[in-house]
């Protein structure tokens, strides 16, 4: 409900551009000022909008509702009727993506069920009471992570399909954080390890983003998998990295 109310106050600033594009469709103008860049640039992005919406959106209707609206015309339909089909249409909205977040929860508990019960077969992989999958790659000498750290790592995000959704090492950009700001699954894995030491972590969806997951980066009861290096425990509180991974926030 919120993003069509949202779309419509937007699409007050944006129908004009799309009515004038309509007009002459198959006259394919030159865009030759800022003005007509602009206009043509948001009728993309409307236009992209409403191509997601085949099934409920009429193309010739569409039109000429932007039309009626930007020519002043009389609507063919009350203010009261306008607000009752768009509140029927969010409710419609919302039940469709109920159902769809449905079928990913169960496809990725599946899919996250079968990965864990293979991979704790494999030779070297421990398995904490929580369910914290690990192996140690590397077994550091330096310092042991406590409670309240700041940590400076690096680390590669996949998932079980080995689709890679965040990579500090491509970035050439370690990342720094403290021990309590990271996901469960982190917080329990950083503790484990001493500094020089390289993890390869299997993370339940429990103790990483649950149900809901983090939009749109991580899906509903994702199982994740990092290769984790500890470079240094910080001395100092430092503020965490800006990566594109959504490891150094709690949901």
């Amino acid at each position: 409900m919120n993003r069509l109310m949202v779309f419509s106050l937007t699409a007050l600033l944006l129908f004009p551009a799309l009515g004038y594009a309509a007009a002459d469709d198959k006259a394919a103008p030159e865009l030759k000022t800022f003005q007509d860049k602009l206009s043509y640039s948001m009728g993309l992005d409307v236009g992209t909008y409403f191509k997601g919406m085949k099934a409920d959106i009429d193309y010739d209707r569409l039109i000429q509702g932007i039309n009626d609206s930007f020519k002043e015309n009389k609507p063919l339909i009350s203010a009261e009727e306008v607000a009752e089909v768009q509140k029927e249409f969010a409710a419609k909205m919302q039940e469709k993506q109920a159902a769809q977040v449905k079928e990913l929860q169960e496809k990725n508990k599946k899919a996250g069920d079968d990965y864990l019960a293979e991979n704790k077969k494999k030779k070297g992989v421990k398995v904490t009471k929580s369910g914290l999958q690990y192996e140690v790659v590397k077994k550091g000498n330096g310092q042991k992570v406590k409670e309240g750290d700041q940590v400076k790592v690096h680390y590669t995000g996949t998932f079980v399909d080995g689709t890679v959704f965040d990579d500090s090492r491509k970035r050439d950009e370690p990342a720094v954080f403290g021990v309590e700001q990271v996901i469960p699954g982190w917080s329990e894995a950083l503790k484990l390890m001493d500094v020089g030491s390289r993890y390869k972590l299997v993370i339940p969806s429990n103790l990483a983003y649950g149900e809901q997951g983090a939009p749109p980066v991580i899906e509903p009861n994702s199982v994740l998998l990092f290769d984790v290096e500890l470079i240094s425990v910080e001395k100092q509180e430092a503020a965490p990295a800006a990566v594109t991974a959504p490891v150094p926030e709690k949901k």
